[in-house]
């Protein structure tokens, strides 16, 4: 800047202001305000908002950049403040008028707007979290109530349902919290859990707080990689029924191996927007598939009380294993959460949140209830293995399935590579070579995994207990606790207890479980 007419700009990442013709004799910046001085007086900015051009760029000029610095008290400042609630920064210019100042508002290009083309709408929000949810695991539903009884199990799912839809919300509810506390716009599962710890107001929690981001994302990777595998045996399986029935039988192996050409190349996509088509193809074979089911599901149902109405409690463990394994949306509300237009209709008790799991869980209890009732204990582990290949309807459904969840195979494996890829360039550099092995690597992680264990059943209970519990039931209560350490009330403290010790003992017994039935498996 020079004493006579000069240029002066501000730069920052939201655009470009520039004005000229005035002399920082005559006129400075201070406290955020361009203030005009004359003979020694001084005059306040008077605020005039108006909107700047989207091109329109803001350049920040340093105290030591600026001509004369002095001390605080005297020195003009440069200062860009930040609304944090609106997104807009704020910047004092001089007006036409030699005795008026005004004040220009700075919209970000990535402020929370309607007009935002990377937001979503409520109904898109539904959308998301119906796939969210809508998996392997509601085919598996028949077998969760065979481990249970007709009777029992269709209560102990919506009781299940209530304790996971209970800790989404408090994990929508903490997240909020918490981008408040620290000023941050959307934060995932693994940074809730670090800032609970770290903002706890305790020293000891405090120096948790890695701890406690680490243990998320690692379950966070088991359970993605752990869905994968049972992928692979869910596509393999499915493929194989409709194969022997218009050719020569083969083994399971190798339609494994033909699967696994293609999951290879799937997961060779880097960039997620190119499985976005992908998705949406998923999205409609599976919920076609689903209502093509319960054509055969409706058809010639024995009388309820030809089933058990309760199983026994050697087999509750894999029930809940199983149907916890099915709630595996947890994951996925905090990122819609980030991308809704109106986050406020998330919560609420006719919010996005309940609307659809309260969607999810009728789905969950008829597909459980007609399929259990339809085939008994003959039912298997994914009701299309149950229907009548020889029709070309269930061949039809069963090949539409095995095609949406092999689609879907890429977008769960997207999650455990962005986790793992930082810290594998770290240490082996960052090249595609790099990032490739690791791909390559996790697929042939998950495909000796399904080949090891082709009992889709006991997979999808094992997973389920041992990585699905601790993200749905387990963390949430913890990050609760943490979060509102300082005013925890007894109430808040013994629902947080009993959820945890619920997530807990499941985790236990499932595991246990799980484990004992596949070594048995392996030993006949």
């Amino acid at each position: 800047m020079s004493s006579g007419s000069s240029h002066s700009s501000h730069r920052s990442g939201y655009g470009s202001i520039e004005h000229s013709g005035f002399s920082p004799t005559s006129k400075a910046m201070e406290n955020g305000h361009l203030v005009h001085r004359s003979s020694g007086a001084r005059e306040e900015a008077q605020p005039l908002l108006t909107e700047a051009p989207p091109t329109a760029d803001i350049i920040v000029i340093s105290d030591s950049e600026l001509p004369n610095a002095q001390d605080d008290s005297r020195r003009p400042n440069v200062i860009l403040k930040q609304n944090q609630e609106e997104n807009v920064s704020r910047l004092a210019i001089p007006s036409s008028d030699e005795d008026e100042d005004c004040d220009v508002d700075i919209r970000s290009h990535d402020a929370d707007s309607g007009d935002n083309p990377d937001q979503i709408s409520s109904c898109d929000a539904i959308i998301h979290l119906l796939k969210g949810n809508i998996g392997t695991g509601i085919l598996a539903m028949p077998d969760a109530i065979k481990n249970s009884g007709l009777l029992v199990g269709s209560i102990l799912l919506v009781i299940m349902s209530f304790f996971c839809v209970t800790c989404m919300h408090m994990l929508v509810e903490n997240s909020n919290i918490l981008c408040q506390r620290t000023k941050n716009r959307s934060l995932d599962y693994a940074k809730t859990a670090e800032l609970s710890f770290s903002t706890s107001g305790s020293t000891r929690l405090a120096g948790l707080a890695k701890h406690a981001r680490k243990t998320v994302n690692v379950f966070l990777c088991i359970t993605q990689l752990g869905f994968c595998c049972v992928y692979f045996v869910f596509v393999s399986q499915n493929v194989k029924q409709v194969m022997d029935h218009h050719f020569t039988p083969l083994n399971y192996h190798i339609y494994m191996l033909m699967v696994l050409i293609p999951m290879l190349a799937l997961c060779s996509i880097r960039n997620l927007r190119y499985l976005n088509p992908v998705s949406l193809l998923a999205n409609f074979l599976q919920f076609g598939g689903l209502g093509c089911t319960f054509f055969y599901l409706l058809q010639d149902l024995p009388f309820s009380w030809d089933r058990k109405i309760f199983a026994t409690w050697e087999q509750l463990p894999l029930f809940f294993g199983t149907a916890v394994y099915a709630f595996e949306g947890i994951g996925v509300v905090l990122p819609i959460e980030n991308q809704m237009r109106n986050k406020n209709e998330l919560r609420g008790p006719a919010g996005v949140l309940n609307t659809s799991m309260v969607t999810v869980t009728c789905l969950y209890i008829a597909v459980a209830f007609f399929g259990y009732l339809k085939y008994g204990e003959n039912v298997l582990g994914s009701i299309t293995l149950n229907l009548p290949v020889e029709q070309w309807l269930a061949q039809a459904i069963i090949i539409a399935f095995s095609m949406a969840i092999f689609f879907s195979y890429g977008l769960q494996f997207y999650v455990p590579v962005q986790i793992l890829l930082p810290y594998v360039q770290q240490k082996f550099g960052r090249s595609l070579k790099v990032e490739f092995a690791l791909r390559y690597g996790l697929v042939m992680l998950t495909f000796t995994l399904a080949a090891a264990i082709p009992k889709l059943d006991l997979f999808i209970s094992l997973v389920g207990a041992m990585s699905s519990s601790t993200l749905a039931l387990m963390a949430p209560p913890i990050i609760d606790t943490v979060t509102n350490w300082e005013k925890l009330s007894a109430w808040r403290a013994s629902r947080n207890l009993f959820l945890f010790s619920l997530g807990f003992l499941g985790f236990l017994t499932g595991t246990f479980v799980s484990l004992k039935n596949i070594v048995h498996y392996f030993a006949s």
